[in-house]
C-alpha cells in the first residue's frame, strides 16, 4: 500500500498534544494519550466546553475554550475526534500550521472535501494518520499474515460483518454520512488491508424497513454489498444498526487450502442451533470501544512513533480516500440499482494497494 516516509521529528522530549473533540472516542483517545510515556500534556477542547473541562479535570490535563487556543497555545500534534463535518477544515488548519494530525475516519463526508484536505497535507508536507483501528487489531493482523503467507492458498471468498447492537441517535444519523460511509467504510478498509487487493466492482442494496428515524435521515438500517476484487476474489460485506444480541464484527476468509475467521471468541454475540455447538456468549460485546480497546491504544501509540520519526505512517489520507471511494460506489449502486466500479467515482488518483 502507499505509505509515506515521514520526516523525523526527534526534538520532542515530552510531547504536548491537542485533542479536538471529547465525545466517546475522544475521551478514549485522551485517556490513552495521557498515560503514554512520551506525552507530557494534553490540551482538550470541544464544542461542549463543559464536557472538555470535566474530562480535563479527571485526567489532570488542560481544557481550552476553543480550537483557536489549541493552535495559539502551541502543541506538537493534533488529534481530531469531532463530528465528521469538521474534520477536513481542522486537518487543513493543522497542515498550514505544520502540525502532524491523527484524525478519526472519514476525512470528510464527500470526495471533494477529502481531496482538498489531502492536498493541503501534501502541499504542507505534514503527517495525516487516519483512525482505521482494525489495522491494529490482533485478529485482523493475523488474517493479513495468513493471506500474505499463502496459508489459505488462493483466496476465493471473503465475508465481512459489522452489526451494531442499537441504532445511534437521530442527531448522529443526520450528520453521519450514511451506513456505507460511516460503518461499512471500516470493512472496506480492512478488506483492502487484509487481502492486499483492490475492489473493482460493487453491487449494493439497503433496507430502511426498521425504525422510521432511518427513513427520516435518508439512510438505511441494514445494508449489503457484493464486491469483486482485482484478482477475482468475491467478498460480501453486510452491516446493520439493529443487532439486539450485541456488537458483532467478523471477517471470514476462505481459500483453496484453508479458511479462517476474525472476531470469533467467547464474547461474539452469536448462538449455534447445533446440539453440540458452543453456547451463547455470557457477556457479548456491546460496542466498538469495548471490542477494539487494545487496537485503539495501539493506533495512538503508532501515531506518537510516527510523529517522532520512528516509523512510517501506517494509514495515510490516500488510504482513507480509497475506502471512501468504495463507500461512494456502494451508495451509487444502492440508489441506482446497478453494479458500479469504484473507478467511476470522480476525483483523486487510482488505487494504491500493494
Amino acid at each position: 500500500m502507499h505509505i509515506d516516509r515521514v520526516r523525523a521529528v526527534t526534538h520532542f522530549v515530552s510531547m504536548r498534544i491537542g485533542v479536538i473533540g471529547t465525545g466517546r472516542i475522544g475521551t478514549v483517545h485522551a485517556r490513552t494519550l495521557s498515560r503514554h510515556r512520551d506525552v507530557g500534556s494534553l490540551i482538550l477542547t470541544d464544542a461542549d466546553l463543559g464536557r472538555a473541562q470535566a474530562l480535563a479535570q479527571r485526567l489532570g490535563e488542560t481544557a481550552a475554550p476553543g480550537v483557536d487556543e489549541i493552535f495559539r497555545w502551541g502543541v506538537d500534534a493534533v488529534v481530531i475526534t469531532t463530528a465528521t463535518s469538521a474534520h477536513a477544515e481542522l486537518i487543513g488548519r493543522a497542515a498550514r500550521s505544520g502540525l502532524p494530525v491523527f484524525c478519526e475516519k472519514p476525512i470528510a463526508p464527500d470526495m471533494a472535501g477529502t481531496l482538498q484536505a489531502i492536498a493541503e497535507v501534501e502541499t504542507a508536507g505534514t503527517i495525516l494518520q487516519m483512525g482505521f483501528q482494525r489495522r491494529f487489531d490482533a485478529g485482523y493482523t493475523g488474517a493479513r499474515e495468513a493471506v500474505r503467507s499463502g496459508r489459505l492458498g488462493r483466496l476465493h471468498t471473503v465475508r465481512a460483518v459489522t452489526s451494531d447492537q442499537a441504532p445511534p441517535s437521530a442527531a448522529y444519523l443526520a450528520q453521519s454520512g450514511g451506513l456505507y460511509r460511516d460503518t461499512l467504510i471500516h470493512d472496506f478498509d480492512a478488506l483492502r488491508w487484509v487481502t492486499g487487493r483492490e475492489v473493482v466492482d460493487v453491487y449494493a442494496a439497503g433496507s430502511d424497513a426498521g425504525p422510521p428515524v432511518f427513513r427520516g435521515a435518508g439512510d438505511v438500517d441494514t445494508g449489503a454489498a457484493l464486491l469483486t476484487l482485482d484478482d477475482g476474489t468475491l467478498a460480501t460485506v453486510t452491516a446493520t444498526r439493529l443487532n439486539g444480541a450485541g456488537y458483532d464484527v467478523r471477517m471470514e476468509l476462505a481459500g483453496e487450502r484453508d479458511q479462517i475467521v476474525v472476531g470469533l471468541d467467547d464474547r461474539t454475540p452469536i448462538a449455534s442451533t447445533e446440539p453440540t455447538g458452543p453456547p451463547a456468549a455470557d457477556k457479548p460485546w456491546t460496542g466498538f470501544v469495548e471490542r477494539f480497546g487494545p487496537a485503539y491504544e495501539a493506533e495512538l501509540a503508532a501515531f506518537v512513533e510516527v510523529v517522532r520519526g520512528e516509523r512510517a505512517n501506517p494509514c495515510d489520507g490516500r488510504e482513507a480516500l480509497q475506502a471512501l471511494r468504495i463507500a461512494e460506489a456502494c451508495e451509487i449502486s444502492r440508489r441506482e440499482r446497478r453494479a458500479v466500479r469504484p473507478a467511476e467515482v470522480p476525483g483523486g488518483d487510482g488505487p494504491t494497494t500493494g
